[in-house]
C-alpha cells in the first residue's frame, strides 16, 4: 500500500515529534523520562490530529475594541486509550481537550498466536456523538487497534481518529484497509515487524517501559 496515497493516513515529520522519538527508542531512557516524552509526543501529535475542530465566531470585548473571534464550537470529545500502554498518552491529549470524556478498551496479545483478545470496553455516554480518540502508542500487527475500534463502533462510535507514536507497516496497512474511515496519526513509521511481532527498529515494551515493569 502506498500511504502517501491515503488521505486517511499522516504520517508525521515534525522536527520535535521526531527529536523526541530518538529518546524514547534509546534504551538508556529511564521510566519517569520515557513516560514524559510519551506524554509530550502526544500532545504534538494532537495539535494536528485536532485541526478539524468546528469554530464558530464569539463576540468578545477586547482592551481596545469589540470583536469576532473564533472558538471550538464542538464539544463533545472522548481519548480512549487501548490499555495499558495507550493510558501513557492520554494526559498528553486532555491538556488540550480537558473537557474531553475519558473511556478504555482492555486488549491483550496471545504471546503464542499475537491474536488479540478484548476483555474490558467502557466508553462515555453519547459516544455515537463525539469525536473519539483511540491512542496506543505501538501499532505492530494492527490486531488490537482494529478490534478496539470494532468494539467501539459496535457502541455507536462514528467519527473516530487513531493515534500511535510508532507503526509497521504490516499494522498500519491493516487498520487502514479494515477502517478506511478512520483517520490514522503516526509518528514515525518504522521498518518491519520481526518473528515475534515486535517493531523494529521500535522502542521496545512501550507499556514496560512507561510503567517501569521490566
Amino acid at each position: 500500500m502506498d500511504f502517501a496515497k491515503n488521505e486517511n493516513i499522516f504520517i508525521m515529520d515534525h522536527p520535535l515529534i521526531q527529536h523526541k522519538i530518538t529518546k524514547l527508542r534509546d534504551k538508556a531512557t529511564k521510566t519517569a523520562e520515557f513516560r514524559e516524552i510519551v506524554s509530550e509526543i502526544a500532545r504534538l501529535m494532537g495539535y494536528e490530529a485536532l485541526r478539524d475542530l468546528k469554530v464558530a465566531d464569539k463576540t468578545v470585548e477586547t482592551p481596545m475594541e469589540e470583536t469576532l473571534s473564533p472558538e471550538i464550537s464542538e464539544r463533545k470529545q472522548a481519548v480512549v486509550p487501548i490499555l495499558r500502554a495507550g493510558l501513557g498518552m492520554t494526559d498528553g491529549i486532555l491538556s488540550l481537550i480537558p473537557s474531553a470524556k475519558i473511556g478504555h478498551v482492555g486488549m491483550y496479545r496471545d504471546p503464542e498466536t499475537h491474536i488479540p483478545h478484548a476483555y474490558y470496553c467502557k466508553l462515555p455516554e453519547a459516544i455515537s456523538e463525539r469525536t473519539i480518540i483511540v491512542v496506543d502508542p505501538m501499532l505492530a500487527t494492527g490486531g488490537s487497534a482494529v478490534d478496539a475500534i470494532n468494539l467501539i463502533k459496535e457502541k455507536g462510535g462514528k467519527r473516530i481518529k487513531f493515534m500511535c507514536i510508532i507503526a509497521a507497516p504490516e499494522g498500519l496497512e491493516k487498520l487502514a484497509a479494515e477502517h478506511p474511515d478512520v483517520q490514522i496519526y503516526v509518528g514515525h513509521l518504522d521498518r518491519e515487524l520481526n518473528d515475534h511481532a515486535y517493531i523494529l527498529p521500535g522502542l521496545g515494551d512501550a507499556g514496560d517501559r512507561i510503567f517501569g515493569t521490566k
